[in-house]
């Protein structure tokens, strides 16, 4: 499968409630706030990250991760 450029992890803050699965799942993009809140480096991911993005994404409880990019859906 070809990883487009630019694939990023954003958050939607109003949805998250700070289960904090995300961190479990792809510690290397994702540190907690004081509060227990995601914060996610918005730099693009590299192709090696891309599948332990999907399953952060999908884990997540409030559906308040996403994979913004163009081929961002395909499996």
């Amino acid at each position: 499968m070809t990883v487009p450029a630019g694939l990023r992890l954003q958050v939607d803050m109003i949805k998250c409630v700070g289960h904090a699965s995300c961190l479990e799942l792809l510690p290397e993009r994702v540190s907690l706030d004081e509060w227990g809140f995601p914060i996610i480096e918005t730099d693009p991911l590299p192709p090696h990250l891309v599948a332990h993005a999907r399953r952060a994404v999908a884990a997540c409880p409030t559906l308040a991760l996403r994979l913004d990019g163009q081929l961002a859906r395909q499996r």
